[in-house]
Order: structure tokens, then sequence, then C-alpha cells
């Protein structure tokens, strides 16, 4: 029969999978069920809380084999990509930065790139890391920066244009203690810098344009 899963705060769809006993993904994903949220949301590891997935039953598998002998069988089983970019404060890639990235007990020792990006393969059900910048040729080192994996909400959302703005080093709120006029005018601020930094029509609205170029410079 299957069951409807609503998604939580930190989940995605690798993690949803796993959590149901499925090692792809996709067996969910591209459920005909499920077609209009991958149609909204695009992205199967960028999903809000509140929407809808449908999980179907998991399916037996049978396999001929002869008695009396060993036989092996292989799950092939999706990676999940953890993708860091790492710049200054003057939006100039950190490169070749020594880093150590704290995923659960394992800790992989990296180097950024040419560009400043990192990429490893981590556990599908991870859901913090620690990045350490473990270089004195930057004046960064020893930085520590934690990592709330699956937390990243769309760009549709006004949540996720608030995260990916404070990301890119344009302070948007939202502030503690203070009027929801107040918060909303912090963020309608990050929007025009924002705007005006990447040649957009300054207007303080995070419309489809704005929300394109957000995602393209943060990278997801």
């Amino acid at each position: 029969m299957g069951i409807n899963h609503t998604v939580k705060q930190g989940e995605h769809l690798s993690s949803i999978a796993r959590h149901y006993g499925f090692s792809d993904y996709k067996v969910i994903w591209n459920d005909p069920k499920n077609a209009k949220l991958k149609e909204r949301r695009k992205n199967p590891n960028v999903l809000y809380p509140g929407d809808r997935l449908y999980i179907r039953d998991k399916e037996e598998k049978q396999e001929s084999g002869s008695t009396e002998q060993h036989h092996r069988f292989r799950i092939k089983s999706p990676k999940l990509e953890l993708r860091l970019v790492l710049e200054d404060q003057y939006e100039k890639p950190i490169k070749n930065a020594q880093c150590e990235l704290h995923v659960e007990s394992e800790v992989f020792h990296l180097t950024s790139d040419g560009i400043g990006h990192i990429n490893q393969s981590i556990p599908a059900t991870a859901g913090n890391a620690i990045l350490i910048i473990k270089d004195q040729e930057t004046p960064l080192n020893e930085t520590v920066v934690s990592i709330k994996i699956g937390h990243l909400d769309p760009v549709e959302e006004q949540s996720g244009q608030l995260s990916r703005l404070n990301s890119l080093g344009y302070f948007a709120g939202p502030l503690p203690n203070v009027s929801k006029e107040e918060n909303l005018a912090l963020f309608l601020s990050a929007v025009e810098e924002f705007q005006c930094d990447h040649g957009l029509t300054v207007d303080g609205k995070c419309g489809p344009l704005t929300q394109a170029k957000l995602k393209q410079v943060h990278g997801c």
C-alpha cells in the first residue's frame, strides 16, 4: 500500500530512503506519485519541512543459485556528496588549503582545489559535520565551521533565501528580540546588496531572477 512521509527539518531524500530500507533514493524520487514534488523541488536533497513524499512498499526479489555453493550479491548505492566552497571575506577562493572534515566518527584530511572547492563522499544518514581549516598560509587558519547537512531549505522559500544570503556574507538576519518589521528590513537590505553586486534590478524583491542568481552563486 505504501505510506506518505512528511519531511521534517534536516531531512533529505538520501536519509529518508535509508530510513525506509532503500539503498537508492531514486526508487522514491522517480515514483509517479512524487512527480509534482519532483517538479517543484528539483533537488531531492533540498526539501522543505512539510513536503510530502509517497514511500512505496519494498518488493521482494528472488535470485536463482546452485545449492552448496557460495554466492555474492552486490547492492549498488549512490554516494552522497558534500560539496563546500571556501572563500575569504573578499569572495576570493581559499585554494590549496589543508582542511579536516569531521563527519560523525570519521575524519577526512582534504585539500581545497584551485577554486576553493572541497568534495567528499559522506554517509547518507549524516546530519552534522565540522570543517577545520588547517593551513598556516591563510589568515583563516584554525577556523572552525559547523555544517548542518540537509538543513538548507529550497531557494523558493524565504528561509532558503536567508540561509544563502547569510552564507554568502550578506547579513540578512533574522535577529532575536527585534520586531518582524526590523527583520524584514534587514532581509530586504541584504537582497538589494546582493542584486547590486550581481547586476540585477535592485528592488529588494527576491523573485525568480534573483532566486536563480542566488542559487547559482551559492552553488545549490
